[in-house]
């Protein structure tokens, strides 16, 4: 499986212990009762915004218990025992952990006395927990209830009035306000608890979702038949807003109601669920908005799923076999019921789709939790399975996949580059779909800065493939252009803003606004030109332009911290040393012309940094090829018969250097006058001067010099040695 899973939390390892240790203080008999009670109706509930884990059981006596168990002391503490029978649906608790709301299902028997609220099936209560005082019943009803306390932004600024949102089987959505005092030191009461102010959210909903990292409620609403998805966004100041609205153009059948991050509905009927649409929103702070969607589906044969970049426009469409070998839709368990599609967002804007043989909650920070077991999983990208699964690919689309997935890992630790780039260096004639080279110097490159700046996404090429048109076996796809304009927002303040400002490059933008060296080639074209029929452009400008290309070489050789066996950098190469510095002005008025409010040496920085990686990749590729027949420095003697590794290496340059003409990237000085000397090295003497003729091979000052000083004055070379003089 391409998804590696780091247990974060247990319930059975973090938490059982704990209560055992509890019971110890009673007799053996107890203990054992306290065991196998609790184990068995040990569960988690909910995860709060700073990460900390509510449980509940049943205690000996069958009482219900709440506790909590703190992430960052990775200790637990007891919340709350309600001395009833009765099976918690739902649970949250304020960030000062003093007030505590529950929602549970009641289990009343004929003859037995419901202190409570009699005759009622779901009951909401509210709970002093510090110390335990007074229970307020909020909810008496027949449909079952949810509760989710907000969490103010930082948890140093804490209110005097704590805020619950209540969300209703019954299909509307309130918020509680909660008035908090303190008497008699620190005893924290509710003030006014028999009458407390709320506010109607929503209504007529048929699925919500709770972000509980931003503090954001997402829901759906019908009206007159169409499907409307509506945003809030709540603040730190206690105020809420209506972010956007937006209608659905997706089919809806068979969704009754459904809730996303409010804990895993525990009664619900499995066989029922997997036969609902899968829904769920995803957001990042680069303003990018994410929403995927599974329709209802009575097919075990294929499943479809269709993942809306709402922040760019567009849609793409997928169907694929579950479980089969061509897929990368992972079946966990095919003999087992599955609770529908799950997408698990695994951060940086890689978002993976699961069948699970058990029901998953995606969490920030990339974890996910699994509602049956009680585990809480880091989910990451398996970089040892990927690398084993590029070498062992035979298809262009499962090296297209796998090569972009592990280079989306490049920052994080134990990243093998060393070892993709054997690979390449070993593959680069392998797919027939794709340029190899070129991708893994785009793919590379890009991800290399990605992280530094927000919008990095939208301003620099990832794929030097435009559209796929190449068939994958097990998977159809397609991309659809949505209707614009898709929403308007609301609110313009951080993550709204970045959203809005997505929304209105796709409005405005056509095509979209990558980087490309259009420009660059024609301005290269035109200085080689003027230089060599005598004109020149102002002194000042060609001086900015090669400094430009100091700055990229001097970045160069920060990295290059180990001497490397193939002379580059050794040479002026004027040429290439121009398109170097035209590529760096050109990059970085891109990007000082789409990110406003971006300091200025920033972006340079990033220019510089994106460049030197490129030419650096290059010059790895070559340092790979050679260390596999040598450790020494490539030194070459022209009359001594060529090698396999002076072959490959020339094969490799050459491959290179047509993967960089195309895309107009510029190569490490010294390239072309050492293709050349290895092209006089290794080919006959017919098949080299087609190389020069075409354009292939450059005659550079370097690479003559070299030729007639080290070449002998035979009969072979003489003619040799003609035919480059005449050229």
């Amino acid at each position: 499986m391409a998804l590696r899973l780091v247990t974060h939390f247990d319930v059975l390892e973090d938490v059982l212990p704990s209560l055992l240790t509890q019971a110890a203080t009673t007799d053996e008999g107890d203990r054992a009762g306290v065991l196998e009670t609790t184990y068995g109706s040990l569960r988690v509930l909910n995860i709060e915004r700073n990460g900390n884990i509510i449980y509940t059981y049943k205690d000996n006596k069958g009482n219900a218990v709440f506790g909590l168990y703190d992430c960052q002391t990775r200790q637990n503490e007891h919340l709350y025992t309600f001395e009833k029978d009765m099976q918690a649906v739902s649970c949250s608790v304020n960030s000062e952990r003093t007030v505590l709301a529950a929602s549970f299902i009641q289990y009343t028997t004929e003859g037995v006395k419901n202190d409570l609220q009699p005759g009622s099936k779901c009951l909401t209560l509210l709970v002093e927990i510090h110390p335990v005082n007074n229970v307020k019943v909020l909810k008496a009803v027949d449909s079952c209830v949810w509760v989710q306390f907000l969490y103010p932004q930082a948890e140093s600024h804490l209110l005097p009035q704590n805020h619950l949102l209540l969300i209703s089987e019954e299909k509307y959505i309130e918020r509680f306000h909660i008035q908090i005092t303190r008497e008699d030191g620190d005893r924290v009461v509710i003030r006014n608890s028999s009458h407390l102010p709320r506010d109607r959210l929503a209504e007529d909903f048929v699925w919500a979702q709770w972000d509980l990292s931003e503090q954001r409620l997402y829901y759906i609403e019908l009206k007159e038949s169409r499907s409307i998805l509506k945003c809030i966004q709540f603040r730190a100041d206690e105020s809420f807003n209506l972010m956007f609205e937006m209608p659905l153009d997706i089919t809806l059948t068979g969704l009754r109601f459904k809730l996303v991050n409010f804990g895993y509905d525990y009664r619900q009927d499995r066989e029922k669920l997997c036969n609902q649409p899968s829904l769920c929103i995803f957001t990042n702070h680069t303003g990018s908005l994410c929403m995927c969607y599974s329709p209802k589906s009575d097919s075990r044969e294929e499943i479809t799923y269709s993942v809306f970049y709402l922040h760019k426009g567009y849609r793409k469409i997928f169907t694929a076999a579950p479980g089969s070998a061509d897929s990368q839709v992972t079946n966990g368990a095919d003999s087992q019921v599955t609770d529908g599609i799950a997408f698990l967002n695994l951060g940086n804007n890689k978002i993976a789709a699961v069948l699970p043989p058990s029901p998953l909650q995606s969490l920030p920070g990339s974890l996910v939790l699994d509602c049956y077991s009680g585990k809480v999983y880091r989910v990451t990208l398996d970089q040892s399975y990927l690398l084993r699964f590029l070498w062992n690919a035979h298809l262009d689309c499962e090296r297209m996949a796998a090569l972009h997935c592990i280079l989306s890992c490049s920052q994080d630790p134990g990243f093998p580059e060393e070892q993709i780039i054997q690979w390449i260096s070993e593959h680069v004639s392998a797919c027939h779909s794709f340029d190899l080279i070129q991708e893994f110097l785009i793919a590379s490159s890009y991800w290399s800065v990605y992280a530094e700046l927000d919008d990095m996404g939208m301003l620099l090429q990832y794929s030097s493939v435009l559209t796929w048109n190449t068939e994958i076996p097990g998977i159809k796809f397609t991309t659809e252009e949505l209707p614009l304009p898709l929403m308007k927002v609301y609110g313009l303040k951080g993550y709204w803003a970045k959203l809005n400002s997505n929304l209105e490059y796709i409005k405005y933008t056509k095509p979209h606004l990558h980087y490309h060296n259009s420009v660059v080639r024609r301005e290269w074209h035109n200085l080689i030109s003027e230089e060599r029929t005598g004109k020149r452009r102002s002194t000042m400008y060609v001086r900015n332009i090669l400094e430009n290309a100091m700055k990229v070489i001097a970045s160069m050789e920060t990295r290059t911290l180990e001497p490397r066996l193939i002379p580059f950098l050794q040479e002026e190469d004027r040429h290439q040393r121009l398109l170097m510095g035209l590529m760096v002005s050109e990059l970085r008025d891109h990007l000082l012309r789409h990110l406003q409010g971006v300091e200025k040496k920033k972006i340079e920085q990033m220019v510089l940094d994106y460049i030197s990686k490129l030419l650096d990749l290059i010059w790895c590729l070559l340092e790979t090829s050679w260390r596999k027949h040598s450790m020494h420095p490539l030194v070459l003697h022209l009359n001594s018969h060529c090698s396999a590794a002076d072959f490959e290496v020339f094969h490799l340059m050459t491959r290179i250097l047509d993967a960089a003409s195309s895309l107009c990237l510029p190569l490490p000085p010294g390239f072309h006058s050492l293709h050349t000397i290895l092209g006089v090295h290794c080919l006959p003497l017919y098949s080299l001067l087609h190389y020069i003729d075409n354009g292939v091979l450059l005659l550079t000052e370097t690479a003559v010099t070299r030729l007639m000083k080290d070449l002998d004055n035979s009969e072979k070379n003489e003619q040799l040695k003609f035919s480059i003089i005449v050229r």
